[in-house]
């Protein structure tokens, strides 16, 4: 629900540590140049709240664009060898900048190139979890971006926004800011005005967003949006605004910044079950009964094969997967027990039926509790 009254959740004294995620619109001109001076500006406000104690992770956006200013291409290629070759070309030139931004104020930049498998797979994540750990230890300012030179389909985010609440749930930020040419979520259906404050994100709310037309980004205010929901759901605040905005940090965390702000949720998931639900990309789907809705739902409960009504898609036991309702409403989503042609045979039977079917399992669940987040 959206409210007229600012952003007073995140007014007070410097956050302890945030995401801030620059768009390639806020960081290149229209001809693909990079904006120096903005990003100067950037800086100079990222070395404050740093002075003052906020650990900051950047997202930056800008590799595939400043590749293609450099070779002189108008439109972002749709050929994914072209677009790598564009982001190898950026790449370098994007970290200088970011380095040539932060020298002045005794500040070292890291750079950390992801993809997604980077953090889909556990004992990567927690590798990437303690890496940017030590960099923040060291009081450098990491500077994230998706590997696009290597990134196919299949290892994608699909776009910066995401990467940047992918991160901000893994460093367990305060807040997120998503700096980009949109001032913030406008009403465009009702009073044509940004949104201040976006308490929970409904459906009238995300029928607010819109795409991108720009020849250099992806995404666009429906990318944004998905972001605030997987930052939100981890307990972090996300702010939507304008990155040509002056002074534009100072404004926001002092509760007078234009642009909007998404209140987080007040219960933040656990690590492990933040893992679970926004760094995979399922194998399959098990579908289950309308008994079981409520179980999962509101009593906390495991998955029990009683419940389990059949499978789609192929996955092996200890893969993760989606858990759907008769509807085929995805419910929850959690590491299945068995392989997709197990469920078959031990869809709806009880614990001692599923004992004889399979002796050798100790467990008669098909998703323990511990494995199984809700959506």
């Amino acid at each position: 629900m959206a409210h007229s009254l600012p952003p007073k959740a995140a007014a007070g004294s410097a956050p302890r540590r945030i995401v801030v995620k620059l768009g390639t619109g806020v960081l290149t001109s229209a001809g693909g140049e990079l904006n120096t001076a903005r990003i100067a500006a950037v800086c100079a406000e990222i070395a404050a709240l740093h002075a003052r104690g906020t650990e900051v992770i950047v997202v930056s956006s800008g590799a595939v664009g400043l590749g293609m200013g450099a070779l002189g291409l108008a439109k972002r290629p749709k050929d994914l060898a072209k677009k790598q070759a564009c982001a190898a070309i950026g790449q370098s030139r994007l970290m200088q900048t970011w380095q040539a931004g932060f020298a002045p104020h005794g500040l070292t930049v890291a750079q950390v190139l992801l993809t997604h498998d980077d953090l889909r797979v556990r004992t990567r994540y927690l590798g990437v979890q303690e890496t940017l750990r030590q960099l923040i230890g060291y009081g450098t300012i990491p500077i994230i971006n998706e590997n696009d030179t290597v990134s196919a389909a299949e290892i994608k985010f699909g776009d910066n926004d995401t990467l940047s609440a992918m991160v901000a749930s893994l460093v367990e930020a305060n807040h997120l800011v998503i700096l980009s040419t949109a001032p913030g979520l406008i009403d465009m259906k009702g009073t044509k005005q940004i949104v201040p404050v976006v308490e929970r994100i409904t459906p009238e709310i995300e029928a607010m967003a819109g795409g991108t037309t720009s020849e250099t980004a992806v995404g666009g205010m429906i990318s944004k949006i998905s972001a605030a929901k997987v930052a939100t759901r981890a307990g972090c605040g996300v702010f939507i605004a304008s990155g040509a905005e002056p002074e534009i940090l100072d404004k926001l965390f002092g509760g007078r910044g234009p642009g909007t702000f998404f209140v987080p949720s007040g219960l933040p998931l656990d690590a492990k079950k933040r893992w679970l639900a926004y760094f995979q990309r399922p194998a399959g789907t098990i579908f289950v009964n309308a008994n079981a809705v409520p179980a999962l739902r509101e009593h906390g409960r495991s998955l029990l094969a009683v419940g389990v009504t059949g499978a789609r898609g192929e996955f092996a036991a200890g893969d993760i997967v989606n858990i759907a309702g008769p509807d085929q409403t995805i419910i929850a989503r959690g590491k299945s027990a068995y392989a997709s042609e197990e469920i078959t045979s031990l869809a709806g039977r009880q614990g001692d039926a599923l004992a004889a079917l399979h002796p050798a399992r100790k467990r008669h669940e098909v998703v323990h509790r511990n494995d199984l987040v809700l959506l």
